[in-house]
């Protein structure tokens, strides 16, 4: 009887320690979770937190900037066709080959004009020898001075006619224009070309001319000899400079828009004529706050950052609503809400987790801190 009361005070005994220590364990999870006294891991005196980098605003130069949509063409640009039908007997030049004004390319059949050169020659060749015997007659007085003139009339239409048969004969041959590159063409001797039929292309591209519109509006601040630059999306972000060489006398009724033609130096032949090219007219250059591009984070229409307030117990990180304007170079405008010299979290923040010992300034831009250190980065 006594060993079966032992029994039942031993399992009470243990029983009662047991959730003791449930006890004691469930209020030791509460202190480390809340942490909010002093010196908690997540009060302000507490440990490391989140690891960033830091950027300082500087002031930095913006352009003002016109951007717009062209296409290039070749300053000069043809189809080489032909005025009439006939065969093809010569193609005297390649795909793509350079070539200078006047440069033969197609020799067409020819065979009536080469029959009226030779008939025209021999017609100079016997007008030729009645003037000439006329002329002597004449000089020992056996021919009248009307008859000599009339045979140096004869003589001088006979060379007409065949200055006429020549130039018919040119015709066959089609010279190129201007000096250029030619395109592509699949004619080949004995193909048959007809009036308007392209041949093949050609193009003066030493420098090309690109047509973009303008809003009306800034007809004020454009002139030729203003510079641009160009970007083509073949090219990636390389950039082609150039100017401003004219501006149309007139405005389209329909879009409010003047055209403007820029001309582009192009060595090596890169741009070619139908290309989009995207175009930046440089109105002016101003100085403002900037702030790296990772250090900006953008909401709904809205802009923020990190500013960086340094205190006796560490680093807080507080959100701050910004206005930003450009961005280039990597660099966004800061209209208001920074100034220059201000300290920022430059990257990271993407990085911070549910559950990360930091808390972060509501959402109106409230002045709660964050626990973070910040890790000072390159300053910009």
């Amino acid at each position: 009887m006594i060993k079966r009361h032992f029994f039942l005070a031993a399992a009470a005994v243990l029983l009662g320690l047991m959730v003791v220590a449930v006890v004691l364990k469930m209020a030791f999870a509460g202190d480390e979770k809340g942490g909010g006294g002093p010196g908690g891991r997540g009060g302000p005196g507490g440990g490391r937190g989140q690891t960033v980098s830091e950027a300082v605003v500087g002031a930095r130069s913006f352009t003002d900037e016109i951007r717009v949509l062209g296409v290039a063409r070749g300053r000069r640009s043809v189809n080489i066709t032909s005025s009439t039908s006939e065969l093809i007997t010569r193609v005297l030049f390649t795909d793509g080959q350079r070539v200078a004004a006047g440069a033969p390319l197609v020799e067409l059949q020819a065979r009536e004009e080469d029959a009226g050169i030779a008939q025209a020659r021999a017609q100079v060749a016997r007008a030729q020898t009645m003037y000439e015997r006329h002329r002597t007659l004449g000089e020992r007085g056996f021919a009248s001075a009307a008859m000599v003139e009339q045979y140096e009339t004869e003589l001088e239409s006979a060379r007409a006619v065949l200055s006429a048969a020549q130039a018919r004969r040119g015709d066959r041959m089609i010279r190129a224009p201007f000096a250029g590159v030619l395109g592509l063409s699949s004619v080949t001797a004995g193909t048959l070309v007809n009036p308007g039929g392209v041949i093949t292309t050609l193009d003066d591209i030493d420098v090309v001319r690109v047509d973009f519109p303008v809003p009306e509006r800034y007809l004020g601040v454009l002139r030729a000899g203003t510079p641009i630059r160009a970007t083509i999306d073949a090219y990636g972000n390389e950039v082609f400079t150039g100017r401003i060489a004219l501006i149309d006398t007139r405005i389209n009724e329909q879009t409010r828009a003047v055209t403007a033609r820029a001309e582009i130096p192009n060595p090596g032949y890169r741009i070619r004529p139908g290309m989009a090219v995207r175009v930046a007219v440089q109105q002016g250059q101003r100085t403002a706050p900037a702030a790296p591009e990772a250090a900006v984070q953008y909401e709904g229409d809205g802009a923020f950052v990190y500013r960086i307030a340094r205190g006796e117990k560490g680093s807080t990180a507080q959100r701050v609503e910004v206005e930003t304007g450009s961005v280039e170079g990597g660099f966004v405008e800061i209209i208001s809400g920074l100034n220059a010299g201000d300290r920022i979290v430059g990257s990271g923040l993407n990085r911070i987790q549910p559950g990360a010992p930091v808390s972060v300034a509501g959402q109106g831009g409230g002045r709660g801190p964050a626990s973070a250190a910040a890790a000072r980065g390159a300053a910009r």
